[in-house]
């Protein structure tokens, strides 16, 4: 349980404390006290995060410890981590992006959910290591943070029809899907040569690790600079047209296991390992035909009146032998079925909400189901057939939409980030944590110490 959950928290580079203050409360005299670390723009990271923050990815690999790149690096990683979500919600913040208590409880609801436990259950094993009110914070971020997502690509992804064709026809896309890892070592904008010098250099380091028999994932972990470096650079199934132009002729052209030389990239140098490969199967999905009464409560019909007419109205069906389809005609509140004699049409299981959906299953041909409530009020469902439909062709259609999109949402966050760690006031106040070919020098002061 607690790996799933530090996993969540980890997720999208958003492990972090609540908003620092400049020393923590009258620490022990036996204890020295907190320290700033990093100042991002008008907000700072303490040394006490930074040590959550890098305990938590510890405990995330304390079964294969040996995964971890050398404390210094870890903490590196870590901290650019930490500056990026700060950057992030200033940002967010700065465009009236805000989260609600409400949003968080329901966040904190859907971990709890997650991890099989109450909310209760789950604030109590939060509370045996750490502060419930930061977990909440971390939350909160989270959520800032996807907002701040949805708010820069909203208006700048669009995906036409040809583009869907287009990308239907393409060999990427028939060539099915690949399961890829990704080290990724960022080139800084507006780098010099030297700097893109170093960079290069890394890759080709991460890649004589790996012909020398180190772990893909461990490396991602010690060498890459990607969002995802802490959780092994997987990437997970995706489809051969997901992955970005530039490297999907060299992806096409690997045999699984195999490993990449370092590519060149917009953003810096690539490593890609091919995990596996497969085709997608045809899609079949089973639909229902069915009809429904819907009886609501209203000013003139309570709910116990609502329940009753209902369960007279099934009686008289089931009983009396009435038609269903006058009954629909005559009594059904459903403003989208009652004068088609209640009929639904065919659609998938839960299409007309998980209740109907679950009823529907458990009715055979022509059954006509008792009363059953959701929030639209009571009803009476009868399921005419079943069929198998093949929704590939719809399906694919969809995912390819999805793809287009997902692909230049990518490219426009990715983009914006970049802009808006270049134009932020970043300075790294340990030595050892310094790092200027990362942390673009800003107008207003320099990057580091």
């Amino acid at each position: 349980m607690k790996r799933s959950i530090a996993l969540l928290l980890i997720a999208g580079a958003i492990t972090f404390s609540a908003h620092a203050q400049l020393l923590t409360p009258a620490a022990p005299a036996n204890q020295p006290l907190d320290r700033i670390v990093a100042v991002a723009n008008d907000d700072v990271i303490l040394q006490s995060e930074l040590n959550d923050a890098v305990r938590s990815v510890q405990q995330q690999y304390a079964g294969h410890p040996e995964q971890l790149p050398p404390p210094d690096v870890l903490q590196k990683q870590v901290l650019d981590r930490l500056i990026m979500m700060r950057l992030q919600v200033q940002k967010a913040l700065d465009q009236g992006i805000h989260v609600s208590d409400a949003d968080v409880g329901q966040a904190v609801n859907v971990v709890a959910q997650q991890n099989k436990i109450t909310p209760e259950q789950l604030r109590a094993e939060v509370e045996r290591t750490g502060s419930f009110a930061e977990f909440r914070q971390q939350l909160a971020d989270q959520i800032t943070v996807q907002r701040l997502h949805e708010s820069v690509v909203h208006d700048s992804v669009s995906v036409t029809d040809s583009e869907i064709d287009n990308l239907l026809q393409s060999p990427t896309y028939k060539a099915g899907e690949v399961h890829l890892g990704h080290i990724q070592i960022s080139i800084p904008g507006g780098a010099d040569a030297a700097a893109i010098q170093a960079s290069q250099a890394k890759a080709e380091q991460a890649e004589t690790a790996i012909k020398g028999g180190m772990d893909f994932n461990a490396a991602a972990i010690r060498y890459s600079d990607a969002p995802d470096a802490l959780d092994g650079g997987d990437l997970g199934w995706r489809r051969l047209d997901e992955v970005p132009p530039a490297f999907a002729d060299a992806v096409a052209n690997m045999q699984a296991g195999e490993v990449s030389p370092p590519l060149r990239g917009p953003t810096g140098f690539h490593i890609l390992k091919l995990f596996g490969q497969r085709q997608p199967g045809r899609q079949l999905v089973t639909e229902f035909h069915a009809r429904q009464i819907l009886i609501k409560p209203s000013e003139l019909v309570t709910p116990a009146q609502a329940e009753q007419k209902a369960q007279d109205i099934y009686d008289r069906i089931v009983n009396k032998h009435e038609d269903f389809a006058k009954l629909a005609k005559a009594d059904s509140k459903d403003d989208t079925t009652a004068n088609a004699g209640g009929d639904m049409g065919w659609f998938q299981q839960d299409a007309w909400g998980t209740a109907i959906g679950k009823a529907l299953v458990e009715l055979k041909d022509d059954e006509v189901s008792p009363p059953l409530q959701t929030g639209a009020g009571w009803h009476i469902v009868q399921r005419l057939g079943t069929r198998q439909s093949d929704l590939t062709d719809e399906i694919a259609r969809n995912q390819a939409r999805q793809s287009i999109g997902n692909r230049k949402a990518e490219q426009v966050y990715d983009d914006f980030l970049r802009d808006l760690r270049a134009n932020a006031y970043i300075r790294v106040l340990l030595p050892g944590l310094q790092d200027a070919s990362r942390q673009p020098a800003s107008a207003s002061a320099p990057q580091t110490d």
